[in-house]
């Protein structure tokens, strides 16, 4: 059983339901599994055998919580096998260009930090129209609009694709395994 912390930031809450998917499909698997809100408290990564971190994009960027959290704790993220979860709805456009956008802001994210995770995963988030103010709501839906996506402001949308989560999440299980089969990393002393 491997101690395994699932780290995240979000702004509408839609990450923070990302992070509680992640933690329950890990918990399936076996592992201890913590998860808190970077924004909440400062949490040392060094006790576990592994992160992995979710946080969302918004006007290009993540909040800022995740990046100074990352930063403080880079050395005992680097030194450990880990894994990032960026949420954005542009990972539903199809688009090269959108998807070259989205890679630059991740890679920014990462070559800012200092961070180097074993493993990326881009999901789709949400639209939260009905937490929106009047000018974020206004500004979503003509963004969604141009995009061809759903405008009705009256309701929100969730677009995660939660079985491929799944997926992700197993996959990042099974690669901590073989690292702990050759003797790789932070996992070392975990048994699996």
């Amino acid at each position: 059983m491997l101690r395994i912390l699932v780290a995240f930031a979000t702004t509408e809450g839609h990450t923070a339901k990302v992070a509680v998917a992640l933690q329950r499909r890990l918990r399936r698997g076996g592992h201890a599994v913590d998860i808190f809100n970077v924004g909440d408290v400062d949490l040392n990564p060094a006790m576990y055998d592994a992160i992995i971190v979710a946080a969302s994009v918004h006007g290009g960027r993540y909040q800022a919580g995740v990046v100074h959290w990352v930063m403080r704790h880079v050395g005992a993220l680097n030194a450990k096998p880990t894994a990032f979860v960026s949420v954005c709805l542009g990972v539903l456009q199809h688009d090269a260009k959108v998807q070259r956008e989205l890679q630059a802001i991740v890679d920014a994210f990462l070559q800012s930090t200092g961070w180097r995770p074993v493993d990326t995963r881009m999901v789709a988030g949400a639209l939260k129209y009905t937490r929106y103010n009047f000018l974020v709501r206004w500004l979503m839906k003509r963004i969604v609009g141009k995009a061809g996506g759903d405008t009705d402001t009256s309701r929100d949308y969730e677009y995660t694709d939660w079985a491929d989560l799944d997926r992700f999440a197993d996959g990042f299980t099974a690669r901590l395994a073989s690292l702990e089969n050759v003797g790789i990393g932070a996992v070392s002393g975990a048994t699996v």
